[in-house]
């Protein structure tokens, strides 16, 4: 479809507008540095604009702030500011890091630090003239921005839990700092646009001398790639929703090699039909030691053959639906030299979400405190940002980000126990383990005021839903089940929207379309239940739905499952009739 090495010119196809963009950038330099460097526009062009996120940078503006007009009557322009992602393989976050985050989002952010559905960290509302010495503090703390977003493979997401017992889950990590230490750029355009030296002098960036991209060329890729790495009991990364997903096989204590899951993702564009979400598909079994070599020539062959001429179909899920799924690993097994084995019968049979206190397995802690919706912030009820500046900086514990948008502090001594659980009570913190099920596995997008391909509310509007949703689990005696609820201001899937029980996902101004029938573990669509809900409206519309589980589930069967096995047309009737019998 294209070419077959990296950096050829293509031959076949007409190319994106964007190909020729990251082609002429050399590598990802653009023009951004003469652009930082003009201290009066507060903005990058839209060319430089797309290449930032392969620095880890969106360019946005203030979506509140949008038609306010100026004291003589004028409309205001945009107020531009940037969103600043650290990519953190496998979600961890040394204590120190996570610290200066903390300060970070107070100096030159909108004093939140959010937590993203893939375990990276955001600081939001940071404007242009602060970016630089943003970057180079988060990089002092051994961490980077640099591929957290872009044409590349991002963050690699992991089970975060620090289990001691075994080997098993510092192997999981293992495999995922090793893939995303493969599959990082080798560029030193980000260095010598953001960094300074301790004298504070930067590389000559006016000189271009080009490093060898030996995985992704002069292009990179034709669209994101993501990476998950979890174990069939704990599929807490959600790997089934990426373009690649590891699963651990555990036999006899040790973890013996994984199946290999690809064609997962949950972006959908609105205006084109052609476009769908998928749940990856079992593709292989590999070794330990083969992961990285796999992760690689995926990737690869996700290069030579994505979609370069319409990036609204460049994921891999495409390629796989256009393919099928044997002539992908065949092609897989060419790149990687050798044949691969086919898969164990290990799938995903559960979903831990880590909240409340766990054993490491060596005699220490770790703890997990429910964020809602990621959103570290000290407000009048709840001060997790001061809890959490104030227990890491006394007692210096390492932490870990979950993709359920939470925070893990490690390694605590059971002395600590009492003094932690004062602190957070202190600060309006409830234990995530009194919170409601529904609640601790709620995600929800940023949208607006800070995403610029937002239609509606989620985030701000999702805490009060969850009210809703809680008192009709109440009333219907179903406090204790398990229900996963995502959603997005948009359809382009950032908190997973299409795959959980229930999904939210805007499609114009204060209406969503309603999906029920997916699962908390995973591996399964959801299917268009109701369009167009409107907001006000989402909780009486699933009243009737929840009192018709109550009533006709069999034993153990979740909310999900039972949607799916009786379909939209059933549900749709018992929706029509008020939720009364027949």
């Amino acid at each position: 479809m294209v070419d077959g090495n990296p950096g050829e010119s293509p031959t076949e196809v007409k190319l994106d507008k964007s190909e020729f963009v990251k082609e002429e950038s050399r590598q990802l330099r653009g023009t951004i540095a003469s652009e930082l460097a003009e201290g009066e526009l507060d903005h990058f062009t839209k060319d430089n604009a797309g290449l930032l996120k392969h620095h880890g940078l969106y360019q946005q503006d203030n979506r509140d702030a949008r038609g306010q007009k100026n004291e003589d009557g004028s409309r205001k322009g945009k107020a531009f500011m940037f969103m600043v992602r650290t990519r953190i393989p496998g979600g961890r976050v040394p204590g120190e890091s996570l610290l200066a985050h903390l300060d970070l989002c107070d100096r030159y952010g909108n004093e939140t630090l959010r937590i993203t559905s893939r375990q990276g960290l955001q600081l939001h509302g940071v404007i242009k003239q602060n970016l630089q010495q943003a970057i180079r503090e988060i990089n002092q703390t051994q961490l980077t921005t640099f591929g957290a977003c872009g044409d590349i493979e991002r963050n690699v997401m992991c089970c975060p839990a620090p289990v001691r017992h075994s080997s098993v889950h510092d192997q999981l990590q293992a495999t995922a700092a090793d893939i995303a230490e493969e599959l990082k750029p080798r560029t030193t355009a980000y260095a010598e646009i953001w960094l300074e030296d301790d004298q504070g002098n930067r590389e000559n960036v006016s000189e271009f001398t080009p490093v060898d991209e030996p995985i992704y060329g002069s292009r990179y890729l034709p669209r994101k790639f993501k990476t998950g790495v979890a174990l069939p009991e704990d599929n807490c990364v959600d790997i089934l929703t990426y373009d690649l997903g590891l699963l651990g096989v555990v036999e006899q204590g040790e973890l013996r090699g994984y199946n290999v899951f690809v064609g997962g993702g949950q972006g959908v564009t609105p205006s084109a039909a052609k476009t769908f979400p998928t749940i990856a598909q079992k593709m292989s079994f590999v070794d330990v030691a083969d992961a990285v070599p796999v992760a690689r020539a995926i990737v690869e062959v996700f290069r030579d053959h994505g979609n370069r001429s319409d990036r609204k179909t460049a994921r891999l899920k495409y390629l796989l639906a256009n393919w099928g799924i044997e002539r992908f690993r065949s092609t897989v097994e060419e790149y990687l030299g050798r044949p691969m084995s086919d898969p164990h019968p290990a799938d995903v049979t559960g979903v831990e979400d880590h909240l409340g206190w766990h054993s490491q397995g060596d005699g220490r802690e770790y703890l997990g405190v429910y964020i809602e919706n990621g959103r570290i912030k000290d407000d009048e009820g709840v001060r997790s940002k001061s809890a959490l500046r104030k227990i890491v900086a006394t007692y210096g514990m390492s932490t870990r980000m979950t993709a359920q948008q939470n925070v893990l502090l490690c390694d605590i001594e059971p002395s600590w126990k009492s003094e932690i659980d004062a602190i957070l009570a202190d600060h309006g913190i409830i234990p995530g383990e009194q919170r409601s099920q529904i609640r601790r596995l709620a995600m929800a997008c940023p949208a607006l005021p800070t995403c610029g391909l937002s239609i509606t509310e989620s985030e701000r509007v999702m805490p009060g839903i969850l009210d809703g949703l809680e008192a009709e689990l109440s009333a219907c005696g179903l406090d204790d089940e398990q229900i996963t609820i995502h959603m997005t201001g948009c359809p382009n899937g950032c908190a997973r929207p299409y795959s959980p029980d229930i999904g939210l996902v805007g499609k114009t101004a204060g209406k969503y379309t309603l999906f029920l029938g997916g699962n908390t573990l995973g591996n399964r669509l959801a299917f268009n239940f109701q369009d167009l809900v409107p907001l006000e409206e989402i909780v009486p519309t699933l009243s009737p739905v929840l009192t018709y589980y109550r009533d006709e589930r069999d034993d153990g069967e979740s909310f999900g499952d039972f949607c799916d096995r009786k379909g939209r047309d059933d549900l749709v009737s018992r929706l029509d009739r008020g939720g009364d019998g027949e």
